[in-house]
Formats: C-alpha cells, sequence, structure tokens
C-alpha cells in the first residue's frame, strides 16, 4: 500500500539533506562575517561620537581664548603665551580598539571555541533553501494526489518547522522527516470510535453518499458484518431506487448476512424507503439502520436535492462519503461537494489495497476537516480496515 509514495517521499529526503550539506557558504563564515560587520559599524559609530566630543572640546577652548583676548591681561599675564594654556590632548582613535567598553565588542568578534564547534557542525535552513528543497517536494505531493490547498498547508506548516532551526549534521535527514511526519499528522483527524458511537443511540442511524461505481454498496455490507460480528444488530434500507439492480445487488448482501432488507418498488421516494427503515429498526429495537442511497454525481442537482430531502426525513446521527482511493483529485472534488451539500461526518476509502500513493486521504480529511473512518482493502467482508494514523504515517515511510 502506497508503495509508489513512500519510495518518493524516502528518496526526497535523502535528496533534500544532500541538497543542503552542499551548500558552498559554511555557516560558520556567514556568522563571522555578520559578526564582524557589527563589530566595525559600532567601532565607527564610537570614533565618530569621539571626534565629536573633541571638536566640541576645541570649540569651547576656541571661545575660551576669545574671551581672553578681550579682556585686559593681567601684569603676570601679560607675558604668558597662549600655548601655555592647558589643552587636553585628543584621544587617539586607535586607543578605542583597547578601551574596557570595547571588550564586549572583541567577545563578540572572537565568539567561544564552543559556540564555533556548534556552528560548524550544524545547518540552520535558510528560507532560499526550504523553497529550493520544497519546489521538489510540491511536484511529488502533487503527483501522489495531494490536493494544491493541502500543498499550500504543508508547506506553511514545514516552513515554521524547519526554517532558521539550528540542526546537528547527523541529525538533518532525522530532522526533516519528523517535521515532515508531524505536518502530514496535523492533517489527518483522527476518526472516533464508531463501534463507541453506535451504542450511544437506538437506533443509530448512517447514511452513506457517493458517486456511481466506488463500491458504496459493499462498503455498506461490510460494516454490517463488522456490526454483526461486535454483536450490534442492524438492518439495511434500498433507499437507491434509482439505479438499476441496486435493489438486487444489497438483497445478495443482505442474505449473506442474514439480515433485513427494507426496500420499495424502483422509482419509488428514496426518503420513504429510509423512512420505513428507522421505522421498523424502532419496533424490532434494532441498534443500526444502515441507508444506501442512489449514486450521484456532484454536479447532478436533482439528485443532489434529493440527498437532502432523504437527510431532512432520517435526521441521519452519521453522513458517511465513500470514494476510491485512487481517484484522486476527482473523489476530493466530490468529498468537498457533498460536504458543502450535506455536511459529511467521514469518510470511507475503498480499493486502498490497490493505491500506491496515498495523498487521496490526506487531501479528503484536510479539505473536509473530517476524518477518514474506514480503508476498504479488497471485495470480502472482512476487508474493511480502521482508519489509524500511525499505521497511514508508517505506510508512507514516515
Amino acid at each position: 500500500m502506497f508503495k509508489f509514495f513512500k519510495e518518493k517521499l524516502k528518496s526526497w529526503i535523502g535528496k533534500s539533506k544532500e541538497d543542503i550539506e552542499s551548500k558552498p557558504v559554511e555557516i560558520e563564515e556567514k556568522v563571522e562575517e555578520e559578526k564582524e560587520a557589527k563589530v566595525q559599524e559600532k567601532l565607527r559609530l564610537k570614533e565618530e561620537k569621539q571626534k565629536q566630543k573633541e571638536q566640541k572640546k576645541l570649540e569651547k577652548l576656541k571661545r575660551k581664548e576669545e574671551s581672553l583676548l578681550r579682556k585686559k591681561p593681567r601684569e603676570e599675564e601679560k607675558e604668558k603665551p597662549l600655548e601655555e594654556l592647558q589643552i587636553e590632548e585628543p584621544v587617539e582613535i586607535e586607543a578605542l580598539r583597547t578601551a574596557p567598553e570595547l571588550e564586549e565588542l572583541e567577545k563578540e568578534k572572537k565568539p567561544g571555541i564552543f559556540r564555533r564547534i556548534k556552528e560548524r557542525f550544524s545547518y540552520k535552513i535558510s528560507e532560499e533553501d526550504f523553497d529550493e528543497i520544497f519546489e521538489n517536494l510540491e511536484m511529488l505531493l502533487l503527483e501522489n494526489n495531494v490536493a494544491l490547498e493541502a500543498v499550500e498547508a504543508i508547506k506553511k506548516q514545514l516552513k515554521t518547522e524547519l526554517v532558521n532551526k539550528e540542526i546537528k549534521k547527523e541529525d538533518l535527514e532525522q530532522e526533516i522527516k519528523r517535521a515532515l511526519k508531524k505536518v502530514i499528522e496535523n492533517l489527518l483527524i483522527e476518526p472516533d470510535d464508531v463501534l463507541t458511537l453506535v451504542k450511544m443511540k437506538q437506533p443509530f442511524v448512517f447514511v452513506f453518499f457517493g458517486v456511481n461505481g466506488v463500491g458504496k454498496t459493499t462498503a455498506i455490507a461490510k460494516i454490517a458484518n463488522l456490526l454483526l460480528k461486535n454483536n450490534v444488530s442492524c438492518v439495511i434500507a434500498a433507499a437507491d431506487t434509482f439505479r438499476a439492480a441496486s435493489i438486487e445487488q444489497l438483497e445478495e448482501h443482505a442474505s449473506n448476512l442474514g439480515i433485513k432488507l427494507i426496500k420499495h418498488e424502483y422509482g419509488a421516494d428514496p426518503a420513504a424507503v429510509a423512512f420505513d427503515a428507522i421505522k421498523y429498526a424502532k419496533s424490532h429495537n434494532i441498534q443500526v439502520v444502515l441507508i444506501d442511497t442512489a449514486g450521484r454525481m456532484h454536479t447532478h442537482s436533482n439528485l443532489l436535492s434529493e440527498m437532502e430531502k432523504i437527510c431532512r426525513v432520517t435526521n441521519p446521527d452519521m453522513k458517511i462519503f465513500v470514494a476510491e482511493s485512487i481517484a484522486g483529485n476527482d473523489a476530493v472534488q466530490q468529498a468537498k461537494s457533498f460536504n458543502e451539500i450535506v455536511g459529511i461526518d467521514g469518510c470511507i476509502l475503498t480499493k486502498a489495497d490497490v493505491d500506491e500513493k496515498g495523498g487521496t486521504a490526506i487531501s479528503i480529511s484536510y479539505v473536509t476537516k473530517r476524518p477518514i473512518l474506514f480503508l476498504g482493502t479488497g471485495q470480502e467482508y472482512d476487508q474493511l480496515e480502521v482508519f489509524n494514523r500511525e499505521k497511514f504515517m508508517s505506510e508512507l515511510g514516515l
């Protein structure tokens, strides 16, 4: 599962480390240059300040001299030459470099040995470095069915995790991997335990949505099997009265599982079928109602209106969107449309066992802000896997 995505991510992480390590300018040299420039600037400002101070002293003495000349000199001062006036010698500018007040500047100019060693064996990823390495990751994510808006979210969070953070050389690859794992995990919403939820209310009503051909009917049968194995009774409502053979398909599943199917004729009101199924569950103390609906294209306004009516009549406890894991951006667009119209509560991704990319789960979880509940991993009833975020990340090699 997700083999292609896993190999590409591994390759990107390794290449990113090499790209950063091969930068021609050493971090230590950059730091030293910046510090030297700061020291020189402080010295220049100090020199200018001292010059201004000396200039003021000279101007003050000149004014004093002019004042003395205007006065009648005393007898003992008549022959006193002007040169004997006390004038402070100007402080040599070079002396500033050894003055006590510049000790701190010298410390800044020559960092401690441990600081220099630390800089020599570590990196700080600059914004320029990040933009360069993320460009490759962006293409990788898009190729693996991660939606553009999810890619942008990954970029923003990953930048916060990596840029200007001091990283030891030997930890660089692991740090990039750790940051990427954390960011993707943040986009995936951990699902609640469905088996716990269904025991909180009776009957607990599920409505399933999705376009034709994604395996929605089989997914419903798998959920029914999961419930029965955990001693939770259920009934299925064949509310897809639009597609030919849909009722017969559900009848076969219900017969295999030994559960009741509530059905009407083709062309009947789907909301009425769903209502009758809930009524049956209440009268027979059935714990869960599973309502199938017609496969709706997310652009078909009439069928979408019908879906709204079903939700209004049944007031479901959980609305589940079913999509193919391998459908990529098509599944993402479908999820967005269904979520906008009825507000889905979770998602089942079918055909996850043949999905080598894995980006659909990340994208749907991000754009709907709802969890992936289950992964379909085959055609058998038992081949339904509760979505586990840690396991998913492991499948991606993170």
